[in-house]
């Protein structure tokens, strides 16, 4: 694998390192070791698939409270995505800041998205088709999440959203929040 830092301190794009011959490619899509070697927490409790009829299909953003903050590792293994990541530690350099990149089935890419991060993905293809691994269990109570198109973040969607579940398209606008939540549940 081949792990290179975002601007984002703590998260990361990882690519394969393909052993290629006539037949195809092998590739470690995952390994404890090289993960630590480079500062990431490897553990992994859970492993979720998404599948996506349309392209134009958002998701997201999602992030959850602590004490169940989770460590994602979004792969695109069918079709392609724009995979976004947005900083929510109040004491970053980066606070509110997005990173974007696309994970494709040719590019074989993936985005490890630290703890206190929020998470979203826009479809670029049809049938687009995503395994994450996910570092702590889905915990409903500590779910929170960021409104897509927020101002305040003016993320620059590579192609038109059209289709976003009521939940997503509903989370309150920074603006409108007054008090919104840290990660740790208060600020």
């Amino acid at each position: 694998m081949e792990i290179q830092q975002t601007p984002l301190p703590g998260s990361a794009l990882i690519d394969l390192k393909r052993l290629s011959d006539d037949r195809g490619f092998f590739a470690r899509a995952f390994c404890e070791e090289e993960f630590r070697d480079a500062g990431l927490d490897p553990t992994i409790t859970q492993c979720n698939l998404s599948y996506n009829h349309e392209a134009g299909t958002l998701r997201g953003f999602h992030y959850q409270l602590e004490p169940n903050a989770e460590v994602k590792v979004i792969r695109c293994v069918r079709g392609a995505i724009f995979d976004v990541i947005v900083d929510l530690r109040p004491d970053s350099d980066t606070y509110l800041q997005w990173f974007g990149a696309e994970l494709s089935q040719d590019n074989y890419r993936a985005m490890y998205v630290p703890r206190n991060f929020a998470h979203a993905y826009l479809t670029l293809t049809p049938d687009a088709t995503t395994i994450y691994q996910v570092s702590t269990p889905y915990t409903p109570g500590a779910e929170r999440g960021l409104r897509w198109n927020d101002p305040a973040l003016d993320v620059e969607w590579p192609h038109t959203v059209d289709h976003v579940s009521d939940k997503d398209a509903n989370w309150p606008l920074l603006a409108d929040n007054a008090d919104f939540p840290s990660v740790t549940g208060a600020r």
